[in-house]
């Protein structure tokens, strides 16, 4: 069940608002968008939207990760991308006019904003700065699908762990990578006793070092070699 939050997050106090696709807007677009958003509290699990369900507007992040991600013929997940705040998801299938191909479910306790489809909508049709950014953002994500593709396709486990790491090392920023091991095989695309197996080597090796489940980076350079010249 999903809770209202018990802070209202004003867009113009908003500090993930800058790096969203509401970045660029002017003071009163923020007014207009403040009006028409609401925000939720999600505890850690919760799910957001599912697969096979109609979208009804987009969700921007204010707090948290969110993982969004495919089901397997036998229930297995496939995560394709961790969102942190600041993101906006589920903007795809409401523009494409189809039900969602994924889902999307937090990783911890996170504020979300909603804007409801007509609303969105007609920011878009108002907005160009909008419009662009949702043109980059689709751009720069049928990119990085292309990659994720060829990454799970020829690389060993081995190397898509050391890519995956850089990848979750920039989502978490100066905080340790945070994330089940069930929930990294997924996002690596391997099995769970294989990735726990992988990360001791890792850790024996002196490329990590790990407290229960937060992973630290320690030889950051040496995985981006092993990971093939990631960032």
């Amino acid at each position: 069940m999903v809770e209202k939050s018990h802070k209202h997050v004003s867009c113009d106090a908003c500090a993930a608002r800058t790096n969203s696709l509401f970045g660029q807007f002017t003071p009163d677009e923020v007014t207009k968008l403040n009006h028409h958003k609401s925000c939720q509290f999600y505890k850690k699990n919760q799910t957001i939207f599912v697969e096979g369900s109609f979208p009804r507007g987009v969700f921007c992040i204010n707090h948290g990760k969110v993982k969004v991600y495919a089901l397997g013929d036998e229930g297995k997940e496939q995560i394709v991308h961790i969102a942190k705040a600041g993101e906006v998801i589920g903007f795809r299938a409401m523009l494409s006019g189809e039900s969602y191909k994924l889902s999307a479910t937090t990783l911890e306790d996170s504020n979300v904003c909603f804007v409801s489809k007509d609303d969105f909508l007609n920011m878009m049709d108002t907005n160009i700065s909008l419009r662009n950014s949702l043109i980059q953002e689709l751009s720069k994500e049928l990119g990085e699908r292309a990659i994720f593709i060829t990454n799970l396709a020829q690389k060993t486990v081995r190397e898509r762990l050391a890519y995956s790491l850089m990848i979750l090392a920039d989502i978490y920023g100066d905080e340790p990578i945070n994330l089940s091991r069930e929930d990294l095989a997924n996002f690596v695309g391997t099995a769970t006793e294989t990735l726990i197996r992988l990360l001791k080597d890792f850790k024996e090796e002196g490329l990590i070092d790990t407290q229960t489940r937060k992973i630290f980076i320690v030889k950051r350079e040496e995985i981006i070699q092993l990971a093939g010249g990631h960032r």
